[in-house]
């Protein structure tokens, strides 16, 4: 059986981390499609969308702008596809080539959430990574229009 994700007060997601809301939100997409609830999947995604827009990082090497890949991701699982990181030579100051990532966040008992960068390592840029995506779902959230 599932349960209803409900907070009390006027605002649902106030005071919840950005990971829950998106993890919520993602459950709630799947849950409506299943059940031909079209116009609450549209609702739903399109606040997904807006969340995304207002939180995800862009910029400072993540260019191509991290997306939720609302296919992949689950209530217990989200997944940021183009996670793409631009490097610069550290010499010359100018870019030098891309690294494709995929970002996939799962529950944690101990710590809420762990991640797990894919693609190559290249100078160490996927604790870089680890931490923005970490700093960003860790954020609550106050509002939501």
């Amino acid at each position: 059986m599932r349960r209803k994700l409900c907070r009390t007060g006027s605002d649902p997601v106030t005071g919840m981390k950005l990971y829950q809301v998106l993890a919520t939100l993602v459950d709630a997409c799947h849950r409506c499609a299943d059940t031909g609830n079209i116009e609450w999947r549209n609702r739903h995604g399109d606040e997904l969308c807006r969340l995304c827009a207002r939180y995800l990082p862009a910029g400072s090497g993540l260019d191509l702008g991290p997306r939720l890949d609302l296919g992949a991701s689950t209530g217990e699982k989200l997944v940021f596809a183009r996670c793409d990181f631009h490097h610069m030579h550290p010499e010359t100051g100018m870019y030098d080539g891309w690294t494709e990532h995929t970002v996939t966040v799962r529950p944690s008992l101990q710590f809420g959430f762990r991640l797990s960068i894919s693609g190559r390592n290249r100078n160490g840029i996927k604790d870089y990574i680890a931490e923005v995506f970490g700093e960003i779902l860790n954020t609550e959230v106050v509002e939501t229009e």
